[in-house]
């Protein structure tokens, strides 16, 4: 397994994953061509400097996994580095065999590589399989988190 930044090319294997489950098939639209609005979207976050789109690739050819990190800077902690995780899939023919682990892993070290001293996330409710896997991680139900769709 490899991890690296997303390309460009990378897209549509990426927004097939976030497409692949009951939450995703109500927000995303795959199709191909993959619609404009994503590669305009995946330009913004790969000229970001505080932003890591990640891929986990296996045998150098499929892209099975992803998640983004924002490096956030705040002025609490003293001036402290958070980093957000987004959007994290494992190819559903993939999951299982401990590949989201792996990957949490890589982003942990990114975070302590670029200084961090928290990562946050936010899961849907309605994940409870994904909740349990971020508290297996480590990470722990510290906040109550709030969304305003607009």
């Amino acid at each position: 397994m490899k991890i690296r930044e997303a390309t460009e090319e990378d897209i549509p294997g990426i927004v097939e994953m976030l497409a692949n489950d009951e939450l995703g098939k109500k927000r995303e639209n795959y199709k191909l061509p993959i619609p404009r609005d994503y590669l305009l979207a995946y330009e913004q976050i790969a000229n970001d400097a505080n932003q890591e789109l990640l891929v986990m690739e296996h045998d150098s050819t499929k892209v099975i996994g992803t998640l983004q990190l924002s490096f956030l800077q705040y002025l609490t902690y003293q001036g402290g580095l958070r980093v957000q995780i987004e959007q994290v899939r494992i190819h559903h023919a993939h999951r299982g065999k401990g590949l989201g682990k792996l990957l949490f892993q890589y982003a942990i070290n990114r975070a302590k590589e670029r200084g961090a001293h928290m990562i946050q996330l936010t899961t849907d409710k309605k994940r409870p399989e994904a909740l349990e896997f971020y508290t297996n991680l480590g990470f722990q139900p510290s906040h109550e988190g709030m969304k305003l769709h607009l």
